[in-house]
């Protein structure tokens, strides 16, 4: 299937959570609520490496920490010029 470390720790963490609320709630409340927080946790997840991909586009310069834009830092590779 291959699922990643991250996802099984997830996988199980929901599993856990849902056998935790066992004694306190009905089997099948408990199944819902599982479900939707591993799916909650998965898009939010996705939605902040989708978040973290647009801000920091091409990469960061390793010198000044600026973003690259074009393939060139704005800060370190302007500067060459001048």
């Amino acid at each position: 299937m291959g699922f990643e470390k991250r996802e099984i720790l997830l996988i199980l963490g929901a599993l856990f959570l849902m056998i935790g609320l066992l004694p306190f709630i009905a089997p099948v409340y408990s199944v819902i609520i599982a479900v939707a927080i591993y799916f909650g946790i998965r898009i939010f997840v996705k939605k902040r490496k989708q978040q973290i991909q647009k801000s920091v586009g091409e990469g960061v310069c390793a010198v000044c920490g600026a973003r690259i834009v074009q393939s060139k830092c704005p800060n370190c590779d302007g500067t060459e010029g001048t």
